[in-house]
């Protein structure tokens, strides 16, 4: 068993973890699945630019991550066809730009109340093991919305791969609804 607290919710966020949304939600009726959605080039280029320690082999080609991400981007559309409501869907753009919106909004879906320390997660002392640790101890930054910008000029096989997917988002483009 790799849940080892009495907490009741826990986390995994990993990039793949989007392949067993039906099967969780069969065998667990009543977690909180959040799809937590990016730009395709800036969710891409974040994951290629990161060494995960194993089981990522995916995010070390262009062409293999814009196709898993188009993958993603199908199950998730066929998963609000066929159970609209039990995907809350974060795009990061909004989560920026509007915070503490998008923040009562996913409390809200996982019945939770809203407390203003909510709106200081980086304050937090406890341990954060993820690629994301520096991150999270920072206010909610805009910079880094468009930092894929600056490596465009190499990202022909990644844009190729992902297709339609880039003037879809952040919706599913038309032909995966």
């Amino acid at each position: 068993m790799q849940r080892r607290t009495d907490r009741p919710f826990f986390i995994d966020k990993l990039p793949n973890n989007w392949t067993f949304v039906p099967f969780i939600q069969f065998v667990l009726p009543n977690a909180k699945i959040i799809d937590a959605r990016r730009h395709p080039l800036a969710c891409c280029m974040s994951n290629f630019r990161q060494h995960f320690a194993r089981g990522q082999d995916f995010t070390y080609d262009l062409g293999d991550l814009g196709r898993y991400y188009s993958d993603y981007v199908r199950l998730m559309a066929h998963m609000d066809l066929v159970m609209p409501g039990r995907v809350h869907r974060v795009v990061y753009e909004r989560m920026v730009e509007n915070t503490e919106e998008q923040v009562r909004a996913l409390l809200e879906y996982c019945g939770l109340e809203f407390e203003p320390s909510v709106m200081e997660f980086y304050k937090t002392e406890r341990a954060v093991r993820t690629p994301s640790s520096e991150q999270v101890r920072q206010p909610i930054y805009t910079h880094a919305t468009d930092e894929w910008r600056a490596y465009e000029p190499h990202l022909g096989p990644l844009k190729a791969a992902l297709g339609t997917m880039l003037d879809a988002y952040p919706r599913a483009p038309v032909e995966y609804l």
